[in-house]
C-alpha cells in the first residue's frame, strides 16, 4: 500500500467517527421535534451521548487490538458502527435514540484508536506527527462537508435519511480496509489481555511524566471543542440569527482547522512538536480570553464571535495531532493499548466537561468563552509539569524501557 492511500485511507476511517457528529448539527431541532423532546437543550444529548460513547469505547479497543490484531478489530468496530446507524435510522422513541447514539459512539472509537495503533507501528517521534497531521488534513474533510450534506439531505428527505448515508459511507470503508488494509502487529508482539498485563499498562501509562501533561491537557483544550460542538447549533443558528447557514458557517470555520493541519504537517519536522504544539496552545489562551471578553461586552456580535472561535478552532490543528503523538512515544511496545487509555481520557474526560459546558448555554457565548479560557490555561499548567517548567524545547525522543512492558 502506498503511503498516499495508507493516509487517505486511515483519515476516512477516522472520519467515520467525525461524521456521526457533524452531519447531525444541522438535523438537531428536527429530531426533537419528532421524538418530543420537551427542553430545548436536551437535543444536545444526540451529540453528547454519542461523545461520551467515543470516551467509553476507546477503553477498550486499543486492548483488542494489542491482543488480536489491528485490522480484525478495526473491521469488527466498523461494521458493529453501520449496524447501530441502521439502528438509529428506525427508532421512534428518544431515550432509545440516546442509547444507540451511546453504542454508536462507542464502536466508533475503535476507528480512531486502533488508526493511531496503526501509525505508531509504523512510524515515530515527530515523523508519526507529520503523518498524523497529514491524516489529519484528510480527515478535515469530513468537518468542511458533513453539516452542509446533512443540510441538504434535510432539504430533499427526513434526518432518518441522514443516518442512512452515514450506514452506507460505513459498509464502504469496511470493505476498503477488508480488501487493502494489511496486518500491521506481528504476532509475536501481541499482547495478553490478562488483568494484570492491562493494568500494569495502564500504570505506566497513567505515572509517565513525559506524556501526562500532554494526555489531560488535550482532554481540556477538547473539552472547549465539544462544549462548542454540543451547543454550536443553539448558539449560532438561534442566538446569532443565522437559521439554517449555520450548517455554512460551520463548515467554514471547519476549513481552518483543516489548513491547521496541512501547515503542521510542513513544518511540525523542522520545529518539533513541542515547539509548534506549546505556540499553539499559548495562543489559544489569549484568544480564549478575548472570546470571554467579547461575549459580555457585545453577547449579540456574531461578527467578533466568529473570527475568534475560528482561530481558537484552527489551533486546534496544531495541538491535537502533536498533543497526542508526544503522548504516545514512550510506549511502543503496547501503543493500542496506550492509545487506548489516552484516547478514553481525552475524548471521555473530554465529552463529560464538554457536555457541562454545553448544557451551561444561557443564550450566550459567555459559557464557551468562560470554558475555552479557563480549560486551556489549566492545560498550559500541566504541561509546563510534563516539560519540568520549560517550555518550546525540542527533545530527544526516546522509547521508555520498562520491565515487563513487551509481550506476554
Amino acid at each position: 500500500m502506498s503511503r498516499t492511500e495508507f493516509t487517505v485511507m486511515l483519515a476516512f476511517v477516522m472520519a467515520l467517527q467525525a461524521l456521526g457528529i457533524d452531519a447531525m448539527l444541522p438535523a438537531l431541532s428536527d429530531i426533537a421535534a419528532e421524538l418530543n423532546v420537551q427542553d430545548p437543550n436536551d437535543r444536545q444529548l444526540v451529540v453528547g451521548t454519542y461523545l461520551i460513547g467515543m470516551g467509553v469505547g476507546a477503553l477498550i479497543f486499543g486492548f483488542l487490538a494489542d491482543r488480536f490484531g489491528r485490522k480484525p478489530v478495526l473491521l469488527g468496530g466498523i461494521g458493529t458502527y453501520c449496524l447501530f446507524d441502521f439502528g438509529c435510522m428506525i427508532i421512534t422513541d428518544f431515550n432509545t435514540m440516546l442509547v444507540f447514539r451511546f453504542a454508536n459512539g462507542m464502536v466508533a472509537s475503535a476507528g480512531s484508536v486502533v488508526a493511531n495503533a496503526i501509525v505508531r507501528d509504523r512510524f515515530e517521534g515527530d515523523a508519526m506527527a507529520r503523518v498524523v497531521s497529514m491524516i489529519a488534513v484528510v480527515f478535515m474533510i469530513v468537518p468542511v462537508l458533513a453539516p452542509t450534506i446533512g443540510q441538504m439531505i434535510l432539504l430533499f428527505a427526513g434526518w432518518r435519511a441522514i443516518f442512512g448515508m452515514m450506514f452506507v459511507t460505513g459498509v464502504t470503508m469496511f470493505l476498503w480496509v477488508l480488501f487493502r488494509l494489511p496486518e500491521t502487529l506481528a504476532a509475536d508482539e501481541r499482547q495478553s489481555l490478562k488483568f494484570g498485563r492491562l493494568m500494569h499498562n495502564f500504570r505506566l501509562v497513567i505515572t509517565n511524566r513525559d506524556a501526562f501533561g500532554y494526555i489531560f491537557g488535550a482532554m481540556l483544550v477538547f473539552a472547549g471543542l465539544y462544549g462548542y460542538i454540543n451547543c454550536a447549533e443553539q448558539l449560532v443558528g438561534e442566538h446569532f440569527g443565522l437559521g439554517q447557514r449555520f450548517a455554512y458557517v460551520f463548515g467554514a470555520m471547519a476549513v481552518f482547522m483543516a489548513l491547521a493541519n496541512f501547515v503542521n504537517s510542513r513544518i511540525v519536522e523542522r520545529f518539533g512538536a513541542r515547539r509548534v504544539s506549546h505556540t499553539a496552545l499559548l495562543v489559544f489562551v489569549v484568544t480564549g480570553l478575548a472570546q470571554l471578553v467579547v461575549a459580555w461586552a457585545a453577547p449579540d456580535n456574531f461578527w467578533l464571535f466568529a473570527p475568534l472561535m475560528t482561530v481558537n478552532l484552527g489551533l486546534i490543528g496544531f495541538l491535537g495531532g502533536n498533543f497526542s503523538s508526544i503522548a504516545l512515544q514512550p510506549f511502543k511496545h503496547f501503543a493500542g493499548s496506550a492509545s487506548s487509555l489516552q484516547t478514553t481520557i481525552r475524548v471521555g474526560g473530554g465529552a463529560a466537561l464538554g457536555a457541562i459546558v454545553g448544557a451551561a448555554y444561557d443564550g450566550t457565548a459567555r459559557p464557551l468563552g468562560a470554558a475555552l479560557f479557563g480549560l486551556s490555561l489549566l492545560g498550559v499548567l500541566l504541561i509546563l509539569y510534563s516539560e519540568r517548567g520549560k517550555l518550546f524545547r525540542r527533545r530527544k525522543e526516546t522509547i521508555a524501557q520498562v520491565e515487563g512492558e513487551g509481550p506476554a
